[in-house]
């Protein structure tokens, strides 16, 4: 089907979104040429300044519009327990729960050879230099259960261990292969409750 070249490029650029294929492409396409002008402009005013205005947290690497994320600045946390989270997305189904209430770190991903991704592309320097400052006992692994996953938390347990930090990893209450952020917070309370020392 031959689309007029500016729908065409639409179509092209939503299918860039993870998850979106073809069909759903074109439906999300077709949407934005019926909405208002003005609508289409707040969208793409949206668009551009999230990613204008949002890096990462000099402290967790959470997403951040300020130098220190909403969360590491809440008062009322606890700073002595640390949870690592591979993504950013994880920390937020982790707070959906209302569960922990601690601090973050996010490792901006996991150790995968086959990716040619290795431990000096994450956030493990950082991590260590938090964990050499006094006040962290105990560190909790929230990385999914994956080959990925399993091989970024042994990486990461054989770093900590020496440190004579508090090593635990949440429960698997999640499905293998599964990401924390399609979970739901009944799933992922339970495996922050269920977790055990490696």
């Amino acid at each position: 089907m031959s689309y007029t070249l500016p729908l065409a490029r639409l179509i092209e650029e939503f299918q860039k979104l993870p998850g979106i294929g073809p069909k759903s492409a074109q439906r999300l396409a077709f949407h934005v040429l019926k909405q208002t002008h003005e609508d289409v402009r707040n969208f793409s005013d949206a668009l551009l300044d999230a990613r204008d205005k949002i890096g990462y947290c000099q402290q967790c690497f959470n997403l951040s519009a300020q130098s220190v994320c909403e969360i590491c600045s809440q008062p009322g946390r606890k700073h002595n327990v640390l949870c690592l989270v591979s993504e950013p997305k994880d920390l937020y189904a982790l707070e959906r729960t209302g569960e922990f209430k601690g601090m973050y770190h996010v490792l901006q991903g996991l150790i995968s050879p086959l990716e040619g991704i290795g431990p000096e592309d994450l956030k493990i320097k950082e991590l260590l230099a938090r964990l050499g400052e006094p006040g962290v006992e105990e560190v909790i692994l929230a990385l999914p259960p994956s080959i990925e996953g399993d091989t970024t938390s042994l990486y990461l347990s054989r770093m900590i261990k020496p440190l004579g930090i508090r090593l635990t990893r949440i429960a698997f209450g999640l499905p293998v292969g599964a990401d924390l952020e399609y979970a739901d917070s009944m799933t992922i309370t339970r495996a922050l409750q269920g977790r055990q020392a490696i």
